[in-house]
């Protein structure tokens, strides 16, 4: 019976073979960039060598990390960027998708749909080009604005204390509208019903995006809000990449910047390994206590 059953997958599988090749390419990148590097996680606790084998050290690396007078400015800077990316950026993805939804004209709704979810298709390196020359002291259309008031120009792309709301304003631009889908899935699915019997029983719009539409997102937003905390450390590496330089470098230097520098530029590869392996901790902790909390408080998480 066993070998019958594996002949009959083999055949499955032979039948299906266009789809198993649609998909090996996506296999074999999540292989090579996801799966070999945490097999490879054991490079932290090693002196690296391209040649010969590897002296394990220990916690080493990890006392160097934390012995290092830049990693407190550093995971400062982490901590405070992502805060504002997935804490503070995170209401408002789900009112823009509230405020589609209620957009009444589907010509409209499909034209606002589509200038906002385009930005998420750019790339950082074009989406970096684009809000230098918008906030260009001398030619942006910012500054433009505030000449009219006779206010005088900023250097938003240097200024330390306006680089890291650059990177807010920008990274919503990105994706605000893209992130909005699974919250707007969730209101469009709503029953039709619901609204009549609502709209029978006097509720205004207020009223039942507060007892309907809110009610109805709780899940997503839940699960949507653990998920991010798993990336809480990234920040941002591309759009860090290019939009840092010399004069505002302390203020959003990261962990992954930090562990381009010292790990790819320099070649310190175990310590860079070293960085890599404690975001993944910290990550995976924060999920879970996440997850258990809101299990506790609102009887839903991610599983």
């Amino acid at each position: 019976m066993e070998i019958r059953g594996v002949k009959k997958k083999i055949n499955q599988i032979k039948k299906d073979k266009i789809l198993y090749l649609l998909i090996a390419p996506t296999l074999v990148y999540f292989f090579i960039f996801r799966l070999w590097p945490i097999l490879n996680m054991k490079l932290a606790f090693y002196d690296y060598k391209a040649v010969g084998p590897w002296k394990f050290v220990g916690l080493k690396y990890f006392n160097l990390i934390f012995k290092s007078p830049s990693i407190k400015i550093i995971l400062t800077n982490t901590l405070i960027i992502s805060f504002m990316k997935y804490v503070l950026l995170f209401p408002f993805v789900v009112l823009f998708a509230i405020l589609l939804a209620e957009i009444k004209s589907t010509f409209f709704r499909k034209y606002v749909q589509i200038v906002s979810f385009l930005p998420h298709f750019l790339s950082w390196v074009v989406i970096a080009g684009i809000w230098i020359s918008f906030l260009s002291p001398s030619s942006g259309a910012v500054n433009q604005i505030l000449g009219i008031f006779n206010i005088p120009s900023v250097s938003f792309m240097t200024n330390k204390d306006t680089i890291r709301w650059v990177l807010l304003f920008s990274e919503a631009w990105r994706s605000i509208g893209w992130d909005s889908i699974i919250y707007y899935a969730a209101i469009i699915s709503i029953s039709p019903s619901i609204y009549e019997a609502a709209t029978i029983d006097g509720a205004n719009r207020f009223s039942i995006i507060k007892y309907i539409i809110i009610p109805a997102l709780v899940v997503p937003m839940v699960t949507m809000f653990i998920l991010n905390l798993g990336f809480f450390l990234n920040a941002g590496f591309d759009q860090v990449l290019n939009f840092t330089n010399d004069a505002v470098n302390s203020k959003i230097d990261i962990l992954d910047t930090y562990i381009y520098r010292i790990g790819l530029i320099n070649g310190q590869y175990s310590l860079g390994t070293a960085v890599g392996v404690i975001k993944g901790i910290v990550g995976v902790v924060l999920v879970l206590f996440t997850h258990l909390g809101s299990k506790k408080l609102t009887g839903k998480g991610v599983w």
